[in-house]
């Protein structure tokens, strides 16, 4: 009798799940998959994917960005620059040198405007999200790196395999200059192995800390002796004569072991789909993973090859995704943040440095990340300078929405606040003066808020907020919002109510 009753409720959640999967998503579910996979969820947006099915969403989702390999961003005019050569750089005068570091740090800051416009005009706002994952996976810092165009070709080739297969981006980041020069694998030879990378690309890009040991480290970093770069091309270059070619033992399997063949053995290991797995639902999921789920998911993700887009497809599907308690219970990144903001509210400019340096002084600089093991995230995300930080970004931009220098002196007065970035100079500042007056913001939240409550728009006033709020929102607000007054008026308590730091 008690076998019949386990087999019925076991067979009651399966049909309930099914159900699930195939009802519509409704305008609440397809907001929480929109603001997950992408940087805002617009009206019209949420309105067509509620009429999907969970597996008809993340199919349309997954597809495009599995399509969406190259960015449609015109990228800098430097970007297939070559090095300078050694015997050149050691003949530099000190002025010479001092100027090639000016040019080299403007390029810095022209990449990162260029993703930001990437991260605006994308078609697939997941693949950007992807591709920013990955950037943090496989953390690499420009300051280190220093050749900007190398920093470029790394995140064209994350966006490429953003969502490929996993093995293939692991053998491609591994050739990867801007990773060489990072993990100081460029110079590492047969006589003196470096271990930066044979550490990392076991304990940070596939198993996880603890699933290896110290005697693993020294083989494998033996193992990719003589993984290089062409000088003069900036290329991946493999120097034999510095490879170590002698026999290895990697996780008791003895062999005379390349890197191709030492990725072969860590793919091969169910710690590394798991890691992976573990860490994309922290990303789209939950700070807390489900270890059971984790691995059933983790497990047709090594199944598949590490097919990323049937990985993905599975957390998008997966009930955990939809849970109640896990919406509204991540935190926004700083990109997200700033992004997200001026996506959410069609705030255009020719001149994106400002929010390239909020993104910045809020905790998140892309391109160059802490350290090796990427940002943490999650609630690290804020403290009381950085939720001051976001607090007063928001202020400016809403409460002068018609006026970019407002918000400009604002990031100035963060910059000074912060020493990691300093304020910018007065020639810096009266350059930025100039691009306003030739482009500036294209600002309105008056007309923007008029899309929802409007003489123009059908329906009552209390529907056309209860929409504004979706998009403004991931849940319900935290703090009662009060509709008397004009539109953009709610506009402004619903970005200032603690629940849009959260997504």
């Amino acid at each position: 009798m008690l076998k019949r009753m386990v087999l019925v409720i076991v067979a009651f959640g399966c049909a309930a799940t099914a159900m699930a999967q195939d009802a519509a998503l409704g305008a609440d579910e397809a907001r929480h998959l929109l603001g997950r996979t992408g940087f805002a969820a617009s009206n019209s947006d949420i309105r067509a994917f509620a009429t999907l099915s969970r597996a008809e969403a993340a199919d349309r989702l997954v597809k495009s960005a599995a399509a969406s390999t190259i960015a449609i961003t015109s990228p800098p005019a430097w970007v297939n620059d070559k090095p300078i050569a050694p015997a050149a750089r050691q003949a530099m005068s000190q002025e010479e040198r001092q100027a090639e570091q000016r040019r080299n740090n403007e390029h810095a800051l022209e990449l990162r405007e260029w993703w930001f416009r990437e991260f605006l005009t994308t078609q697939s706002p997941l693949a950007e999200k992807m591709t920013l994952f990955w950037h943090n996976h496989f953390a690499t810092s420009q300051q280190k790196v220093r050749f900007t165009p190398l920093m470029y070709r790394q995140n064209v080739l994350l966006r490429r395999n953003a969502l490929g297969n996993f093995g293939t981006l692991l053998r491609e980041m591994a050739r990867d200059p801007a990773m060489l020069i990072y993990l100081d694998g460029a110079n590492s030879r047969k006589e003196q192995p470096n271990e930066n990378f044979a550490r990392e690309v076991m304990e940070l890009f596939t198993l996880g800390e603890g699933n290896y040991s110290e005697r693993d480290i020294k083989e494998v970093a033996r193992a990719f002796t003589g993984w290089s770069i062409d000088r003069e091309s900036g290329e991946f270059m493999f120097r034999r004569g510095i490879h170590d070619y002698g026999s290895k033992t990697l996780f008791g399997k003895t062999g005379n072991f390349d890197g191709d063949q030492v990725i072969d053995v860590l793919l091969a290991r169910p710690e590394a789909g798991q890691f992976i797995t573990r860490k994309l639902w922290k990303e789209f999921i939950s700070s807390t993973p489900d270890e059971h789920e984790v691995l059933k998911l983790a497990t047709g993700f090594r199944e598949s090859g590490y097919n990323i887009v049937k990985l993905m497809r599975a957390v998008l599907t997966s009930d955990a995704f939809y849970a109640p308690q896990n919406r509204a219970a991540l935190i926004k990144s700083p990109v997200e943040f700033v992004v997200g903001t001026m996506k959410t509210f069609d705030i255009e400019t020719t001149n994106l440095r400002p929010f390239v340096i909020a993104s910045a002084l809020l905790g998140q600089n892309v391109f160059a990340p802490p350290n090796v093991k990427g940002w943490p995230g999650g609630a690290a995300w804020i403290n009381s300078a950085t939720l001051l930080g976001r607090k007063q970004l928001i202020d400016r931009l809403f409460k002068n929405e018609d006026r970019m220098d407002v918000a400009m002196r604002s990031v100035d007065a963060m910059a000074a606040a912060n020493g990691d970035v300093a304020p910018p100079g007065r020639d810096a500042r009266m350059q930025r003066q100039m691009e306003r007056q030739m482009g500036g913001i294209r600002w309105n939240l008056d007309g923007w808020a008029k899309a929802f409550v409007g003489p123009e728009r059908d329906g009552s006033v209390a529907t056309g907020i209860a929409e504004m709020t979706r998009v403004v929102l991931p849940t319900a607000p935290m703090r009662s919002v009060s509709s008397v007054g004009n539109a953009a008026e709610v506009a402004r308590q619903l970005v200032a109510d603690p629940a849009y730091q959260l997504k």
